[in-house]
């Protein structure tokens, strides 16, 4: 993982973690220990799903750009199948609260993919090649080898 990812990585995932942990302290009193319970497993999941994305993007990008879409497109499909699959299996069960667990869901969302945009935005990392160099520029820096003067 490249030293910016994990910056990405970082900047996300702590504030989400952090706004994880306030909802668990928030539903306690509103919504009693299953909605406790409801907001822990919502931030455990989205930390999770989105840590594990994130890497497996990172990875994807030093093989090829076209491998890095595939890992971000099957990522996200995983993602939902394996939300809906937790819903449905926990569908039943009482031991939490299904509505703490959407609105922590899409908190956390929100929250990470803020800290997402905050990080790459402070990063100041460059997304465009320089407006200066022409490719006839970058052409003429490449040294040249013993068989280009041989012919």
């Amino acid at each position: 993982m490249q030293s910016s990812d994990a910056r990405i990585l970082r900047g996300a995932a702590i504030p989400a973690g952090l706004v994880g942990v306030a909802a668990v302290l928030l539903a306690l009193p509103l919504a009693g220990a299953k909605g406790a319970v409801g907001a822990a497993i919502a931030t455990v999941v989205v930390v999770a799903f989105f840590t594990i994305s994130h890497v497996a993007v990172g990875y994807a990008a030093k093989v090829s750009p076209q491998t890095m879409m595939l890992a971000a497109m099957s990522s996200y499909v995983l993602k939902i199948l394996a939300v809906m699959l937790l819903i449905s299996v926990l569908n039943n069960v009482t031991i939490w609260n299904p509505k703490v667990f959407a609105w922590t869901v899409l908190a956390l969302i929100a929250t990470w993919i803020g800290g997402e945009i905050r990080t790459t935005l402070k990063s100041r990392t460059p997304y465009v090649d320089d407006p200066d160099k022409t490719p006839d520029d970058a052409a003429s820096s490449v040294p040249e080898t013993p068989a280009d003067r041989s012919g």
